[in-house]
């Protein structure tokens, strides 16, 4: 059995290419209260205030493309259920169409930017309740023992009653807020999910054929990768003009947990190469990991 990843691993940020910088920004900081970080030439970095949470690529004449592997959503995680309250209430506000869904364990809600990236925004409610795979099925089970589907609306009036008249919606997000997981497209689970568990060390939260998903994770977090293949077995990768997803960030806690996964990466005869931020390295989907550690 591998070792498992460092438990303290976290998805750091996500780096998209996209058609306008400039209407992306506006999005990000008006529609998600996102704190502009730095900018420089065609390029910008993005966050709660503190370290990136999403990173900006503009590449006007690249396009986008559908059926492909790549980026089905980033979530962003908001600190409690207030925040995500202020969250939701500000896309309300900018008429910004949304999708506000229970899990039971999470509060969310599921949105696009302007050009067509899925987003997730979201809470942990835990003690609500649990929304996993049990022997290949999602079961969603509320605190008093209650089943679900674990897809229910949103119960949007409650959430916006943790909210007072003095709540400005016009805040930035909460310097706490992250990077909470991302779920991507791939072309087989069970490939994906030996890359991600094998190679890398996340623990697997669970798989499940009917659905055709699997969720990977540090520290028993329910997930921090998602896995599909509801763009159709097979799928093929984007092509190198193709908008979307540039790579996504693992964050390890330290340099010897990161060179243990560099490690295992060799041993099993992955390439990948090393960039100013970390290492780059492709999961048999074409995805690109961008793996780093945090510094002292």
């Amino acid at each position: 059995m591998p070792k498992s990843i460092h438990p303290s691993t976290c998805i750091g940020h996500v780096h998209l290419n996209v058609a306008n910088l400039d209407r992306q920004l506006d999005f990000y900081q008006e529609g998600l209260g996102f704190v502009l970080h730095w900018r420089k030439g065609n390029q910008a970095g993005m966050g709660a205030g503190e370290t990136d949470l999403l990173r900006l690529t503009e590449e006007p004449e690249f396009k986008r493309y559908t059926g492909t592997t790549g980026l089905y959503h980033f979530a962003i995680l908001h600190p409690n259920r207030k925040e995500l309250a202020r969250a939701v209430a500000r896309l309300f506000s900018k008429n910004v169409r949304n999708s506000p869904t229970d899990h039971i364990m999470t509060k969310t809600t599921y949105l696009d930017d302007p050009e067509g990236n899925g987003i997730e925004l979201y809470a942990e409610s835990p003690e609500d309740g649990t929304f996993q795979i049990e022997e290949g099925q999602f079961t969603a089970r509320r605190a008093d023992g209650s089943l679900s589907d674990g897809r229910e609306p949103l119960d949007v009036d409650a959430l916006f009653g943790l909210l007072n008249a003095n709540d400005r919606l016009d805040l930035p997000a909460a310097p706490d807020t992250r990077v909470g997981h991302v779920h991507l497209h791939v072309r087989d689970v069970d490939e994906a999910v030996d890359f991600y568990h094998d190679i890398l060390g996340f623990d697997v939260m669970g798989v499940s054929k009917s659905f055709r998903v699997a969720f990977v994770s540090a520290g028993g977090y329910h997930h921090h990768i998602g896995l599909n293949t509801w763009q159709g077995e097979g799928a093929s990768p984007p092509p190198p003009d193709a908008l979307g997803m540039k790579y996504f960030n693992v964050e390890l806690p330290d340099k010897t947990a990161y060179d243990e996964v560099l490690s295992r990466i060799e041993k099993a005869g992955v390439q990948g190469r090393e960039l100013n931020d970390g290492f780059l390295v492709q999961d048999p989907s074409k995805n690109d990991v961008m793996l780093s550690y945090k510094s002292e």
